[in-house]
């Protein structure tokens, strides 16, 4: 049982001048980059490795103050056994909890599940609409992708459609395209090419300066240009010059250097592919994955993951047998999990609504109970899955504390339902 005392810590750790150095793995994206330096100097954190003191989301993740606030109870600060004992009272008088955000580690979201198997809830994570689509590609055709690790030891070309990446992965070229150990590879002679739209193109420019190929396209127009590029993959002869602005001859050097390659890599963001059709896109992205592995070697790579999407979905599928979905039910009460993101709010609703998040988090508006939680990788341990779904990575506690982890919270909300 925790204690419910309102400031009980939880840890001990030396919080004195001395500076603690210390090696984490940062869960702000969902390469969970492994290498991040910190000092830790009265409980306040900073990065000193200047790979992750350049990653924006590391920066805000490690180096943003906690703030210190109470559990509260319709605006009105509580103690947290009050606070545990109003969300089970709510609990109790509602018929279908809708559980949505769903920010956390794999021991918080285990213990999301076991308390919305309790109350008949339904879960949907934030991230759900983009993770959807997805999912409908993988089961409705299936596909052949690849993990990072590979990306670093192998690709000869990496393609990134819609997106510049880096706005999602902010170290994914320094981590694993230009990354000087690849092993079957000269990482510094990789090609990449772009197509998409407002595209960022500076972290594709190799070290030694070979500046990346970029077809420039609107975003809504993707579907029918992967839909072109696939069927030059496949050899198809095509009468049309253009396609969406895009000359076909340009999509045709593009796939010849994919037929090329010893090992290619088509890599996309589900969240950038917010359009009609956004599936096709996908789906014509992995066909012509399946395409080139008739005669060569290819894969694709679904990149982004944040907030613990990734994670969220696999311990699902694990726990229940099944996927998580981005449709709401109908519900009589809002339940918002929000350990990781400091940037997302509480949705409105006209629905009771508990809150489980970060000591920085913010609701438009006031939540009917708020109950502060430890962010795993700052305020405890925890493990997540990388993005590609390889390996789950540990995270380690930081700095000093009083927050009850989730999995402690709802633990003691289950007894009382």
């Amino acid at each position: 049982m925790i204690n419910t005392t309102l400031w009980q810590n939880n840890i001990s750790m030396n919080n004195s001048n001395t500076l603690q150095a210390i090696n984490a793995t940062c869960p702000a994206c969902g390469l969970l980059c492994d290498d991040i330096a910190l000092d830790n100097k009265n409980n306040q954190i900073s990065i000193t490795n200047s790979g992750a003191k350049n990653c924006t989301k590391s920066v805000a993740f490690f180096e943003k103050k906690p703030a210190e606030v109470p559990p509260q109870i319709a605006g009105k600060p509580a103690t947290l056994a009050q606070a545990i004992a109003k969300t089970a009272e709510i609990l109790n008088k509602t018929k279908q909890p809708l559980f949505i955000g769903l920010s956390t580690d794999v021991a918080g979201f285990r213990a999301v599940f076991n308390l919305s198997q309790k109350t008949n809830g339904h879960l949907t994570h934030a991230n759900a609409a983009s993770s959807q689509c997805n999912l409908n590609v993988l089961q409705s055709t299936g596909w052949q992708t690849t993990t990072l690790t590979e990306v670093k030891n192998r690709a000869d070309v990496i393609v990134c459609i819609g997106t510049d990446i880096v706005s999602h992965n902010p170290r994914f070229f320094e981590r694993i395209v230009w990354h000087k150990d690849a092993m079957f590879v000269d990482s510094q002679a990789r090609e990449v090419i772009y197509i998409g739209e407002n595209c960022d193109v500076s972290a594709g420019i190799s070290p030694k300066g070979r500046h990346p190929s970029l077809l420039t396209c609107r975003a809504g127009d993707l579907p029918e240009i992967t839909l072109v590029l696939r069927a030059l993959v496949a050899g198809k002869k095509l009468k049309m010059v253009e396609v969406a602005g895009v000359k076909v001859s340009d999509l045709q050097v593009v796939a010849d250097k994919l037929k090329q390659a010893k090992y290619a890599v088509l890599a996309w963001v589900a969240k950038d592919l917010h359009f009609p059709h956004a599936e096709l896109t996908i789906q014509n992205i992995t066909q012509t994955v399946a395409a080139l592995n008739e005669k060569t070697r290819a894969a694709g790579l679904p990149l982004g993951g944040s907030d613990g999407d990734t994670t969220a979905n696999y311990a699902n599928t694990w726990l229940s047998g099944m996927a998580l979905n981005d449709s709401q039910v109908e519900h009589d009460c809002v339940v918002w999990v929000n350990g990781f993101g400091i940037d997302k709010k509480a949705p409105k609703s006209d629905k009771t609504l508990i809150v489980f998040g970060n000591s920085n988090c913010q609701f438009e508006t006031v939540p009917d109970v708020f109950i502060p939680i430890a962010t795993p990788g700052l305020d405890c341990s925890g493990a997540l899955f990388r993005v590609d779904s390889s390996v789950v990575l540990p995270l380690k506690q930081v700095r000093e504390t009083s927050l009850p982890t989730l999995a402690e919270v709802l633990s003691e909300i289950e007894k009382l339902i």
